[in-house]
């Protein structure tokens, strides 16, 4: 239960559907609501589908291209930090996002998996905070339960990513512009923490990884 909370937190912080909404409603201008669920709902797939990859196969490629967990951990780290410094102050990104994908998304070209499922959902940020959370559970006497419980964060995080896009004209004239940028801020602080917290963890791995090779 604490590994699903820490991952169902995490992932909708990194994710942060509030922040995805302008974006969203962007590039489906003009569009009626049953369009724009339907968008969001392959739009959530797409992501949900991409995550389950890097669950089971994330360590895969990582062993391919001979990178340490503890590695990952720090980098991860690190990206979530700068994503956490970022959503302190305004970022120019989703105006630039708009910008380009909204004459794609006129055009009537299918923008669910590009940009919404990747890179507005599903990022660097969440690739890491995965292969994160995944290296930190392997080897344990749980391995099964919590490879359940991080599947179940990762579905319940695109639940609710799904209710805020799919609903986001209604969310949006509710909180408004103000509203979002507070929760954003927040958020941003939560997700340097958790950013934090990986680096710690990567750093003491690869110490006592280093300390045991140098005992031989």
């Amino acid at each position: 239960m604490t590994l699903f909370i820490s991952m169902f937190t995490t992932l909708l912080a990194i994710i942060n559907p509030l922040e995805a909404l302008p974006v969203f409603l962007t590039l489906l201008e003009g569009k009626d609501d049953e369009y724009h669920r339907r968008v969001a709902r392959r739009a959530c797939l797409y992501a949900m589908l991409l995550a389950f990859f890097f669950v089971f196969f994330g360590q895969l490629i990582l062993g391919i291209f001979g990178v340490p967990l503890s590695m990952v951990r720090i980098v991860g780290g690190i990206i979530l930090m700068r994503i956490g410094f970022s959503l302190f102050a305004p970022s120019s990104t989703g105006a630039s996002i708009t910008g380009g994908a909204a004459g794609a998304a006129r055009a009537e070209v299918d923008v669910a998996f590009v940009p919404l499922a990747m890179p507005i959902m599903f990022g660097p940020g969440a690739i890491a905070t995965i292969l994160g959370m995944v290296s930190l559970v392997k080897h344990s006497a749980f391995e099964v339960v919590s490879a359940i419980a991080i599947c179940g964060a990762i579905v319940a995080t695109m639940f609710v990513t799904y209710l805020c896009l799919a609903y986001a004209k209604k969310v949006v004239g509710r909180i408004g512009p103000r509203g979002i940028d507070a929760a954003t801020r927040i958020v941003g602080f939560f997700v340097s923490a958790m950013g934090m917290g990986l680096i710690f963890h990567g750093v003491v791995e690869a110490l006592q990884t280093y300390g045991i090779t140098a005992g031989h």
